[in-house]
């Protein structure tokens, strides 16, 4: 069993030349090759089936590229995509037309602009666009611009959550997407909470369309100001959360605990919650955590000086005693977290309206934390 002499021919000339990398289509049983001149292709004409074929080119491209008809080792596939791929090779692993070679450069440390312009050739895949977006040398190109452009052209075809909460948080890094796409994500988040807590997770400080700061704002700033100035965490926390983007933070968080799709949705939205206030997160706060124990421990600590933040916070509530709810209300949603959720999570796998029965005992305490911050 060999490839057909056209095959072979045509193969080794599309090699001699200066190629980029190699993408085949096994559908189509065609072999494209890309170089500074363009897109080159091959239609392959099988003697046998096509996945035995198909293991003869790529032993043909292997052994001209490699010295060695083995191919990509697939058994490697872990380590690549641990980012494990030794960057003196990645320009090579885009000629094997191969997809898990493909992967591994995506997710090799070293991938620069160049490469990943080459890989999305190769596989226009959202999974690797995402991928690549999580590599600054390549969010903060111009070709960042082309994967974004597809992660939000294709979020109406995602159907995980956790896959659109990664897009839209992966498309909103400063420079890829235009303010009108911007609105319009913002708008689907009416009815697609996921998207909102993309936002959330990338623009906590910036979201569209902010609501008025908190009627006391104003008032707090001023008197707060000395201690903001000497950079007191409980201070400067205080004074962003009543702003106009802490208020609409605040309310969008709601909305999204209000309705969250499914688990991936909470957990995000938690994570999200809990990075918001991790400056004033106590030290004692664990994995062993519940919803019950974080209200105990912060009341706690609103009423004693038993731990590291205790200056900053009686400096707080000397200056401004009225803000001993809102200083609890913070200190109970910094501790937010998977501990919050295991008890419930760990005995069901329920999405939508029976989740988030099962959830009441949850939402609701933090819900009310959110209106004390609102008031």
């Amino acid at each position: 069993m060999e490839l057909t002499n056209e095959d072979n021919l045509r193969l080794n000339v599309l090699l001699a030349n200066q190629l980029l990398a190699i993408r085949i289509d096994e559908s189509k049983m065609i072999v494209y090759g890309l170089s500074e001149r363009g897109e080159a292709k091959i239609q392959l004409h099988p003697t046998c089936r096509d996945e035995q074929y198909l293991r003869l080119v790529r032993e043909l491209i292997s052994g001209q590229l490699l010295g060695s008809p083995g191919g990509y080792p697939v058994y490697l596939k872990r380590w690549t995509r641990m980012g494990q791929t030794k960057d003196d090779s990645l320009e090579q692993l885009l000629m094997l037309g191969e997809p898990e070679a493909v992967v591994a450069v995506v997710h090799a440390p070293g991938l620069t602009p160049e490469l990943a312009r080459r890989a999305w050739w190769a596989m226009p895949d959202s999974d690797n666009a995402r991928r690549m977006l999580t590599n600054k040398s390549v969010a903060q190109h111009e070709f960042g611009k082309v994967l974004a452009e597809h992660l939000v052209e294709y979020l109406p075809f995602e159907e995980e959550a956790a896959n659109m909460i990664e897009s839209v948080r992966l498309a909103l890094q400063p420079g890829l997407i235009d303010e009108e796409t911007r609105q319009k994500l913002w708008i689907r988040g009416r009815t697609k909470t996921a998207y909102l807590a993309g936002f959330l997770w990338t623009q906590p400080d910036a979201l569209p369309n902010p609501l008025p700061a908190r009627a006391d704002a104003e008032k707090i700033q001023a008197s707060l100001a000395p201690l903001v100035e000497n950079e007191n965490k409980i201070a400067k926390q205080l004074v962003r959360v009543t702003s106009a983007n802490g208020q609409t933070f605040i309310d969008t968080c709601e909305r999204v605990l209000r309705k969250p799709a499914n688990q991936e949705v909470v957990n995000t939205l938690f994570e999200v919650i809990a990075r918001y206030f991790e400056s004033i997160r106590p030290d004692n706060y664990d994995d062993d955590t519940n919803i019950l124990t974080l209200i105990e421990r912060a009341n706690h600590f609103c009423e004693t000086c038993q731990d590291t933040m205790s200056v900053e916070r009686r400096k707080v509530l000397a200056a401004m005693p009225e803000m001993k709810d809102t200083v609890r209300a913070m200190l109970i949603l910094s501790g937010l977290g998977y501990s919050v959720l295991r008890p419930i999570f760990s005995r069901t796998d329920a999405i939508g309206s029976l989740m988030r029965k099962k959830l009441a005992p949850v939402i609701g305490p933090i819900l009310e934390q959110f209106a004390i911050l609102r008031l």
